[in-house]
């Protein structure tokens, strides 16, 4: 199964007229994050001036929902070496779309990435929070990208 087929997705997005642009949902994402859609591993140091932390996964899927491709996953280290995590983002027709990197400030480094084709309807574990982040993007995109 690829990861742009419907029977990936908990649900077809709904695209009307015209698919959104990456513009588009990159500011509906950045409107729609919030500590309530990041990972419980990092939602201590989510902050609104760092929206981006632990948002990871549900805004790769997310992006998968609306533009198809691939997601791509990667170990992260801290500057001694030790995991500090995982990281995952997009390649979308052979382009890498991170909408997230600028989480790590810290001298972290995100490690080689594996190309993952999407099994699974929803992020593991994460689900609750992809469906958050995805109902809120899609109202915000409704709209007309006016922030919420």
């Amino acid at each position: 199964m690829t990861a742009g087929s419907q029977d990936a997705r908990t649900e077809p997005v709904s695209r009307g007229t015209s698919a959104p642009t990456l513009e588009q949902i990159e500011r509906a994402l950045r409107d729609s994050w919030g500590s309530d859609t990041c990972d419980a591993h990092d939602v201590d140091h989510w902050t609104p001036e760092h929206p981006s932390t632990g948002q990871c996964a549900a805004t790769a899927y997310v992006v998968n929902d609306y533009l198809g491709g691939q997601l791509l996953g990667a170990e992260v280290r801290n500057p001694d070496g030790s995991l500090q995590g995982h990281h995952y983002w997009n390649l979308i027709d052979g382009v890498e779309v991170d909408l997230t990197l600028e989480q790590f400030v810290n001298g972290e480094v995100v490690e080689q990435p594996d190309v993952m084709d999407r099994i699974h309807p929803r992020p593991e574990p994460g689900a609750e929070r992809y469906l958050i982040l995805r109902a809120r993007v899609a109202e915000h995109l409704a709209r007309g990208n006016t922030p919420r």
